[in-house]
Order: structure tokens, then C-alpha cells, then sequence
């Protein structure tokens, strides 16, 4: 392994003198970096595209997403999973993530999980994966070894697979159907991964969820209408997404919550055609749940 080779380890110029400079200096050196993220981003559109179609073809007919990674790139897989059944009302089971250690990996490093690539399989297989799943690997620098057996025992079982990583040409490029390469240029501390690297994966996993879920119908404008309102601010935001969507009063809104378990979509669909929840739900099972197309079915 020479991880000169890699681009997460390369030395960042515009930092070399970066532990004599005030902290103001310090930090503005720092956000002048984080700002090339976005940029390196945008340049992969095209095959964060074609990832987001080939996971939404699989969840929609049942299929589950599933991440896998180490450290920081496992942590933020955990995190995108953990956020998308309060956020968009799905099953805990629908988006998982798995990282190398297990769970306890999350706030305390185990020293040499990462490198073995019968790990990643076991987990895999672990929860039963198979080609009806969806796998997207995530590491900075593309090498992983606990990443790469979980890409090869997905890719057996007939499984979309794709890659999260922050080098070009990366030996997990080798092993996914689509590789997502983000290149934001060398870290301000050289080799720390966590910083522009993680970043850009988490700017990634945030656009691959959120646009599955959208196309999933669990937003109507840009309004998370399946929420989950399992406590008293979500309870208040149901109200308010009620509210927004129907143009009506907040107390117009929680009466018709209540009368529906506060499950915001029927009731937007019950307040703007003025049918009943019955009616509202029907509607809703015929359009698959988009808001759009029970209220006027030729939009979707």
C-alpha cells in the first residue's frame, strides 16, 4: 500500500504553513477549502443520476438500500440511515447502514476491523441481502478492504452496487456498477479524510436520499410530508406542513390531523378536495402515495 499514491493523502499547498497562522487565518483557510466540495460535487451529477434511478427501481418494488463503510465514511452512512424513518416516515429496515466494528464502531474506533474483506460479506449476508437490494459502498480513499468484500458478495448476488470515494481511478471503481469520485482536492491536514472528504459524502448521501424519497412520494412541493410526529416539535411541524400545503388555519390543521392519526398526506389530500379520509387514503394508494397525483392524477 503506498498512500502517496492516493489523492485524500496528497500535501495541500495553500496550508503548509497553516500551524503559524492566527485562528482567524486558521479558520478562513478552512472555509476557503470546504468551498471546492459543492464544486467537486456538481462534476459528478451525471453518475450520482444514475444512482439514485437504479436505488429507486429497487425501493420502490420493495428493496432496501444499504450502506457500508469504516470510520468517518461508515459514520456518515449510520447517519443518513438513522434520519430517513423521522424524516420521511419509511420502515427502519428500508435504508441500512453497516459499518465495519458493528455499532459500537460509531464513537469508538476497533483498530483493524476495516481491513478485512470477509467482514463486509458476512454483514451482508448477515441481514440477508440480496439482488433485490441495492449496496453503495463509502470510503475516501476508495481502498477499503471491509468495503470492497461487502461490493464483491453484492455484486455476486446480482445486486446494484456503487461507490462513494474521494480518488479517481480507486480500486472500489474496480468492484461497483457506478463509482460517485468526488475529488475536492487535498485535505487541509494532510490525510484527514474526515474534513473535505467527508463533506463531500455526506453532500452526496444527502442528495442520493433525499431524491429517492422525493421520487418515493414522501414530499409534496418541498414539504417532508410522511414526518413521523413522534414528539412534541414534530407534532408541531405536521401542523405547519398541513397548514402550508392546504392553506388553511393551524387549528384547521391539527382538527384534521387528529382525525387521521397525524399522517399529514391524507390529510392535505382531506383538506384540499374536501373529501373524507376514507376517500383521501384511496386516492392516495392510486397516485403510490404521491400527493400530486391523488389531487390531480395527470401530474405524475
Amino acid at each position: 500500500m503506498d498512500l502517496r499514491q492516493l489523492d485524500t493523502e496528497q500535501r495541500n499547498p495553500n496550508t503548509a504553513n497553516i500551524d503559524v497562522l492566527s485562528t482567524y487565518e486558521i479558520l478562513k483557510l478552512i472555509n476557503d477549502e470546504d468551498h471546492k466540495c459543492p464544486e467537486a460535487v456538481a462534476r459528478i451529477l451525471p453518475e450520482i443520476t444514475k444512482s439514485v434511478d437504479l436505488i429507486y427501481e429497487k425501493v420502490r418494488a420493495g428493496g432496501r438500500l444499504f450502506y457500508c463503510g469504516a470510520g468517518t465514511s461508515g459514520r456518515l452512512g449510520v447517519l443518513d440511515a438513522a434520519e430517513c424513518p423521522p424524516t420521511y416516515g419509511v420502515d427502519y429496515g428500508m435504508v441500512v447502514a453497516l459499518i465495519a466494528g458493528g455499532p459500537s464502531a460509531f464513537i469508538k474506533a476497533i483498530e483493524g476491523a476495516e481491513d478485512n474483506p470477509d467482514l463486509g460479506r458476512d454483514d451482508l449476508i448477515a441481514h440477508d441481502f440480496s439482488s433485490c437490494d441495492a449496496l453503495v459502498g463509502i470510503a475516501a480513499s476508495g481502498r477499503t478492504p471491509y468495503v470492497i468484500g461487502a461490493m464483491d458478495y453484492a455484486r455476486e448476488t446480482g445486486a446494484p452496487v456503487m461507490a462513494i470515494t474521494c480518488c479517481k481511478n480507486s480500486e472500489m471503481s474496480r468492484h461497483a456498477d457506478i463509482t460517485m469520485a468526488a475529488i475536492p482536492g487535498p485535505e487541509v491536514i494532510t490525510g484527514s479524510s474526515r474534513m473535505k472528504s467527508g463533506t463531500c459524502q455526506k453532500l452526496i448521501l444527502n442528495m442520493i436520499s433525499t431524491s429517492v424519497m422525493i421520487k418515493l412520494g414522501k414530499v409534496y412541493g418541498n414539504l417532508m410530508v410522511d414526518v413521523k410526529a413522534s414528539n412534541q416539535k414534530l407534532v408541531q411541524r405536521a401542523i405547519s406542513i398541513v397548514s402550508s400545503a392546504a392553506g388553511c388555519s393551524e387549528a384547521t390543521a391539527r382538527e384534521t390531523l387528529e382525525r387521521c392519526n397525524f399522517a399529514c398526506k391524507p390529510a392535505i389530500v382531506m383538506l384540499l378536495l374536501g373529501v373524507d379520509e376514507s376517500e383521501a387514503r384511496r386516492l392516495l394508494d392510486q397516485a403510490n402515495g404521491h400527493i400530486s397525483g391523488a389531487i390531480a392524477p395527470t401530474q405524475v
